[in-house]
């Protein structure tokens, strides 16, 4: 390892104990608690997701209980985050996790990622944060970060930053290191002051397929029952029969004559 690799993360871990951000996954190390949050975090802001967390954490607070979950219960709890359908994988995950592996998360990556729901962010996250495992943690914020700090080509692919990602881990840190490097886009290095583009770009939530889905889910969750006449009403020209059949198709609805309920 380099000198200045050695430089920038003493500077990256010396800024983060004096201005690192408090909060609730930063407080514990079960696998449980940081692979709800993870779930969360990927699709929304941190300030959002923290009273969805404490919330989730008092109501169901292991995998057996959030196993046990009924349906209603489970969205009432991703009303305002959206995507519904990662609630129910992170519910046959907890499922899976119970009745095979006695509630234990698995140690090897490989066996944790074929669990439902679970990816290789995922799987790296609750190494790194819940074992301290010199794991790689890349998402397109620490992407950014890492090409900004150690001057890379832009042009980098996946499985070569991953590659260097590793190497720049500091021994027995990881966990400090990648809490650190998400403060660090989060607050310093964001992608207007270093410029770097993202690989990809989310397209516009208003008047999307996903807001069709998150209103719909969302009034579900409210009041038992929607027709599909309310819903092509509010969305009147969106393809609202073919969108409502996807939800069919996840286990998220039933339909029956028009009448549209949570699956149970």
């Amino acid at each position: 390892m380099s000198q200045e690799t050695k430089i920038i993360q003493q500077n990256i871990l010396s800024w983060y104990a004096q201005h690192g951000r408090i909060l609730p996954r930063r407080q514990t190390k079960d696998p449980y608690a940081i692979h709800i949050s993870e779930v969360m975090l990927q699709q929304t802001q941190v300030d959002r997701v923290i009273p969805y967390f404490h919330k989730r954490i008092k109501d169901f607070p292991d995998y057996k209980t959030l196993a046990k979950a009924s349906k209603t219960d489970l969205l009432s709890h991703r009303s305002g985050l959206g995507f519904n359908s990662r609630a129910l994988r992170l519910q046959q995950c907890a499922h899976e996790l119970v009745t095979t592996y006695n509630s234990q998360v698995p140690k090897d990556r490989i066996e944790l990622q074929k669990l439902p729901g679970i990816g290789p962010y995922t799987s790296a996250a609750i190494m790194s944060f819940s074992r301290n495992l010199a794991i790689p943690v890349i998402d397109t914020n620490i992407r950014r970060v890492l090409i900004f700090l150690f001057k890379l080509p832009e042009t980098i692919t996946a499985k070569e930053l991953e590659a260097f990602a590793e190497t720049v881990i500091p021994p027995w840190k990881s966990r400090d290191w990648h809490n650190a490097l998400m403060d660090q886009w989060a607050l310093l290095l964001t992608a207007r002051k270093t410029k770097i583009k993202p690989l990809s770009k989310q397209s516009k939530f208003e008047w999307s397929d996903r807001q069709v889905r998150w209103w719909t889910m969302k009034h579900l969750v409210k009041h038992g029952t929607l027709t599909m006449k309310d819903i092509e009403e509010k969305f009147p020209h969106k393809e609202v029969k073919k969108i409502v059949k996807e939800l069919q198709e996840e286990g998220l609805i039933q339909i029956k004559k028009w009448i549209i309920r949570i699956e149970d």
